[in-house]
């Protein structure tokens, strides 16, 4: 699998995780400090992250980073 592929299965993962969570896109993103825009590039695959990061946004949904894995 591509680096790329990866980034957008993880998007995809923090997408339907934050939409269980009764967030949108703009509550996500003031929960984190960032933009909106940052967090639909995010979601597509098109933001590139890193391994804290990642952690991070887990932290902020209340899950484990793994969950974002499968």
């Amino acid at each position: 699998m591509q680096k790329k592929e990866v980034y957008k299965q993880i998007g995809r993962n923090i997408a339907r995780i934050r939409k269980e969570k009764g967030l949108t896109q703009e509550n996500f993103a003031e929960l984190m400090d960032k933009s909106w825009s940052y967090v639909a590039k995010l979601e597509t695959g098109a933001q590139n992250f890193s391994v804290g990061k990642l952690i991070d946004i887990a932290e902020y949904l209340n899950v484990d980073y793994k969950t974002f894995l499968n």
